[in-house]
């Protein structure tokens, strides 16, 4: 009422300039903000219903507004609706459809149909009734959505009783909805990435944009703009040619499909699984397909058909191929190159280029093998090993001459370990002995050099000089003789026991044979 009011006020004020200043509607619409087509429209509805100026007292502001803006009369003849189902699908069905040319072709098949502005309002309307996860238009194919869901599932172990909690991954497309879920024992990186393998397996092809809400195991440090994924994470998005999209931080919308998904998961796959005992987490998964696989071909509320079926006719065909061999789990590590050019992975040494020495490398672990790159470049491959404390070295990666490598060399650890003393020096010479190559020792003797720095010379002498007594050519050796005060007890060496042959208690071989028994028979 408070616009209409304002409107005649206007008009009134538009007759008055009009008519009595004569002023040109560009003029009048600046004095009055409005635009002089709205000056000029003012004036046609003001001559059609025979208005001047000054208006007559019985003309209230009521009078003006049905005299000069009388309702219109609803259209008697119905406008054909369409079928916003039908547009949902095509927005959905290739990346340059829109709202514009769904229109037109609807107006081609109904001149008499709804102009443009009605029938994007009228769209919205009728998509704001679906359900969350189908509001949002996503193009066939484009995004899959992936996060735990906050319950968990418990699993008997069949051979010792325990009840341990399976996590719940689940991952879902963007415009149909399909939705997998699987059960891990953890959220590490390891099960993280083979759910995901999974998953594209069972889509059978790969979405074009992964969207990971932050997940610790796939994104390293969440950020707004430059999100810092984990590098193995990484890797399986290059092998299956996809793009990782985490969720922005405090952006609730970003997840919403997840979120939606989780929850359709939780009801209609978990809620059912609560009475049930399962042992084992193969005997889980096999209890999920079915319930899965009720919740994809579920029907849709407010929308025709379901979520398997808007997969065979939107993701489907959009999905990226499947690669030829699937991904191989491979974690990474930054280490750093000892001066024996090796580095160290899960209490294993492993060989590198000896020019490589101190340098910081990038390790590649799988099942069998590991790769070690610097600045991008693979520089060496080893298979690998379990044998802790053990030593994979690659003679290519040996200097020429131990005394070329770097400033380091076994003669001069031997002449380093002789300013400490005789003892330690021996110990040093045998240590390096022991070992197939001299480098496999660089590091106990480094562990030596620092134990010289922080204990008496005298000390480690006689903690030397009795791991060499007993045999025990190691820096751990040292370093627990030194932590417990054993090199304060002088070193006793007794001789191996000997007894006299002809020792009062001891019995010749004669005693053994019976009366009458003679060698030979």
């Amino acid at each position: 009422m408070a616009q209409k009011r304002l409107s005649m006020r206007k008009l009134r004020e538009v007759l008055r300039l009009k008519y009595e200043r004569e002023l040109s509607n560009r003029k009048i619409g600046i004095n009055l903000n409005i635009s002089h087509v709205t000056v000029a429209e003012y004036l046609r509805r003001a001559e059609q219903a025979g208005l001047g100026w000054p208006l007559a007292e019985e003309w209230d502001d009521d009078r003006l507004q049905a005299a000069l803006f009388p309702p219109t009369a609803p259209s008697k003849v119905p406008r054909p609706v369409p079928d916003w189902s039908h547009v949902y699908r095509e927005l959905g069905r290739h990346k340059g459809v829109t709202l514009e040319l769904l229109w037109l072709e609807y107006k081609q098949v109904h001149p008499d149909g709804y102009q443009y502005s009605q029938f994007c309002d009228l769209y919205r309307q009728w998509r704001g009734k679906l359900d969350v996860t189908l509001r949002q238009p996503y193009r066939g194919g484009e995004k899959a959505f992936v996060d735990y869901a906050g319950p968990t599932v418990p699993i008997v172990e069949a051979s010792t009783g325990e009840i341990r909690q399976a996590q719940v991954f689940v991952g879902a497309l963007g415009a149909s909805s399909y939705t997998f879920v699987d059960l891990t024992w953890t959220r590490s990186l390891p099960d993280w990435t083979i759910s995901h393998v999974r998953m594209f397996t069972f889509f059978g092809g790969v979405p074009h944009l992964l969207i990971p809400d932050n997940e610790k195991a796939g994104v390293k440090s969440a950020s707004y703009y430059e999100p810092d994924l984990n590098p193995t994470y990484q890797e399986l998005a290059n092998h299956y040619g996809t793009t990782v999209l985490p969720t922005r931080p405090h952006a609730p919308r970003d997840k919403a499909k997840a979120e939606a998904a989780v929850q359709a998961v939780e009801r209609w796959v978990l809620a059912p699984l609560r009475n049930h005992t399962l042992f084992g987490l193969s005997e889980g998964r096999q209890a999920i397909r079915p319930l899965l696989d009720a919740l994809n071909r579920r029907e849709f509320q407010k929308l025709e058909g379901s979520r398997r079926s808007l997969f065979e006719e939107l993701d489907q065909p959009a999905l990226l191929p499947l690669p030829a061999t699937p991904f191989e789990f491979a974690e990474w590590r930054r280490v750093r190159v000892n001066i024996d050019y090796h580095v160290q992975v899960r209490l294993h040494f492993y060989s590198v280029p000896h020019t490589l020495a101190r340098k910081e490398l990038d390790v590649r672990l799988t099942a069998a093998t590991l790769e070690i790159f610097h600045r991008g470049r693979r520089i060496a491959a080893h298979a690998r090993s379990h044998r802790k404390g053990g030593y994979t070295t690659n003679p290519d990666h040996m200097p020429a001459t131990h005394r070329a490598h770097l400033e380091w060399s076994p003669s001069r650890l031997i002449a380093w370990a002789g300013k400490v003393g005789p003892e330690t020096a021996a110990f040093v010479q045998q240590l390096l002995e022991s070992r197939s190559h001299p480098e496999q020792g660089y590091r106990s003797c480094l562990g030596l050099m620092k134990l010289a720095r922080t204990h008496p010379r005298d000390r480690v002498e006689a903690a030397c000089r009795r791991a060499l007594a007993i045999h025990s050519l190691t820096y751990r050796s040292v370093k627990s003789i030194l932590d417990a005060g054993l090199d304060r007890i002088p070193v006793q060496i007794e001789p191996p026991l000997q007894l006299p042959l002809d020792h009062i208690h001891l019995r010749g071989a004669d005693y053994y044979r019976t009366p009458g028994h003679q060698e030979g028979d």
